[in-house]
């Protein structure tokens, strides 16, 4: 996908990742349901640019109560089509997937996939974010999954 005109000058819409850029101590915990416990989440997530600045890598390294979880990820280019920033993330248990994100005008960013989505708010200093993630079981009843805040490291 080429950018705006020169195929190697990334879209200028991707300058609206630059937001998360950066290294964050992240916790959280999913929601309670009859058949599973809250897990409590720690760990730390980090954002930071392909050489070229067309992807923006993210890495996750977390403890879900005793399990280490890996994840990275590679978010964009944008697609003028939907949008969208692809985003594509793969895991040290095996598991990958593909979600898209969005951000509006007041910098909310919503993350959608088949069978989670997010809404991600940045503070206005940009050195902290809240996320709240959903999931389905059917494609059509979402139910409350995690919550989870950022503290941008300095």
């Amino acid at each position: 996908m080429p950018g705006d005109g020169d195929t190697h000058t990334p879209r200028s819409e991707n300058r609206r990742l630059n937001a998360l850029v950066g290294h964050w101590r992240s916790q959280g915990q999913t929601a309670a349901t009859p058949s599973e416990p809250v897990i409590r989440i720690v760990g730390s997530d980090t954002y930071e640019w392909l050489a070229g600045e067309h992807f923006l890598i993210h890495r996750v390294d977390v403890r879900m109560n005793e399990e280490h979880v890996e994840v990275i990820e590679m978010i964009g280019p944008y697609d003028p089509a939907s949008r969208t920033y692809p985003m594509r993330s793969f895991d040290n248990h095996g598991n990958f997937g593909t979600m898209r994100a969005s951000v509006d005008n007041d910098g909310i960013w919503t993350f959608t996939g088949e069978t989670e989505r997010a809404t991600l708010t940045i503070a206005e200093d940009g050195d902290a974010m809240t996320a709240v993630w959903e999931r389905t079981d059917n494609g059509s009843d979402w139910r409350h999954w995690m919550d989870m805040s950022f503290i941008k490291d300095s």
